[in-house]
């Protein structure tokens, strides 16, 4: 009995966790739930359930009228009522949750920490996005996220130059991009969950190809230096390499590069190297909850190094969630951090894990990164809505 109890210390630990992130938190700011008056967790007409701080920011002023931020129905703010399962769930947790949200974690800023210098987008201009790509040829910022079209495209200056990706139910719509890459010909490529398909658009909207069938929930998509694309498939657990003549529209091959991954998502590719990056979000029983796995292989696909949340956690004093990853133009391995709202570098994949924090301020849930051709470093957060631009100060 004894080791029993033991046991399940942690087991608790990790379901009260479990909780905390997807029943006690406000999925448009994503800060906890509380009873304070801003953070009072509010029913919306269609079920959903926002903190009253985002049914205030959400309403219009005067008409006080509003859309459920998920699935779009009309409603006004005054028909909103206190969702009464999440207070109670919150007075039975009480002191088992962790202490709210305070300053971000203090981290050594060793040389290389990058620094804000400005963020383009914002609440309404960007709603939940989830991808983030950059043109190579233009410089151009393409994102994907939850609005009436689907695929928004920045300018240099942070201004929407474009948009397109109507969501429907149509073949050409987009219904629920979870990423996006930009090939080298600038053909926009698109994963959707909503009909488990990849879209291909050139840079002006146009539908090329829609690629259905072949995939059980295509999530993360990347292009290689050779203009294929590789995309991770989350249900199959496998990783895929596409040969596309994206001009004509037409698919010329498939093959499957990896096969029995865990739940992957993100995936980067080095164009220093060739090699792949591969992130999974292991769901078995034996995993921890929110426990995240960075895989690198060659460009033949040899494994060459890995490291898990828990192998992390022995280099660093807080647990690390890693929600997207990337190279930078030296072949590091870059990763988002969710859980300590940072970005980390985790050095080479052949020195593995030579962990150093780069950002450590002013995230709230990052979840793609991309580096420009300038060096600096674009973070799509989905908490803010918003891309921010960080770059080195060596001042």
């Amino acid at each position: 009995m004894g080791a029993e109890a033991s046991g399940s210390g942690p087991a608790l630990q990790e379901l009260v966790r479990e909780a905390e992130i997807s029943l006690l938190e406000c999925k448009v700011c994503f800060e906890r739930f509380g009873h304070r008056q801003q953070r009072r967790p509010r029913n919306l007409p269609c079920g959903h359930v926002v903190c009253l701080a985002c049914v205030a920011a959400l309403a219009h002023p005067r008409t006080l009228a509003l859309e459920c931020p998920f699935c779009r129905r009309a409603c006004r703010g005054c028909d909103t009522s206190d969702c009464l399962p999440v207070l109670h769930l919150l007075e039975l947790l009480g002191s088992t949750l962790r202490p709210g949200p305070a300053a971000p974690r203090a981290a050594p800023c060793a040389p290389g920490a990058l620094s804000c210098h400005r963020a383009f987008g914002g609440w309404g201009t960007l709603v939940n996005p989830t991808g983030l790509a950059l043109c190579p040829k233009t410089g151009r910022v393409v994102v994907v996220h939850d609005g009436r079209r689907r695929v928004k495209i920045f300018d240099s200056g942070g201004g929407c130059a474009h948009q397109f990706g109507e969501k429907g139910e149509a073949a050409q719509d987009v219904r629920y991009p979870l990423d996006v890459t930009v090939t080298n010909d600038c053909h926009v490529v698109v994963t959707d969950a909503g009909d488990r398909s990849i879209k291909v658009f050139d840079f002006f909207g146009q539908i090329k190809l829609v690629i259905a069938g072949q995939f059980s929930l295509p999530w993360g998509v990347e292009t290689t230096p050779q203009n294929r694309v590789v995309v991770t498939d989350a249900e199959a657990g496998s990783l895929h390499l596409l040969e596309v003549d994206f001009p004509e529209g037409v698919l010329q091959r498939t093959e499957r590069l990896q096969v029995h991954l865990c739940s992957p998502r993100g995936v980067a590719v080095s164009w220093l190297t060739g090699a792949i990056a591969v992130l999974e979000h292991p769901l078995g029983l034996g995993s921890a909850v929110g426990s995240t796995t960075v895989k690198v292989f060659s460009p033949t696909m040899q494994l060459i190094s890995q490291v898990d949340s828990f192998g992390l956690s022995l280099f660093f004093p807080s647990r690390i969630t890693a929600s997207a990853v990337t190279f930078d133009h030296q072949g590091n391995v870059i990763v988002a951090d969710t859980t300590g709202q940072a970005v980390l570098c985790l050095g080479k994949p052949e020195e593995f894990p030579v962990l150093k924090p780069i950002i450590t301020h002013g995230l709230s849930h990052p979840v793609a990164l991309t580096f420009t051709k300038e060096n600096a470093l674009l973070v799509l957060d989905s908490a803010a809505h918003s891309i921010k631009v960080y770059k080195a100060d060596w001042g």
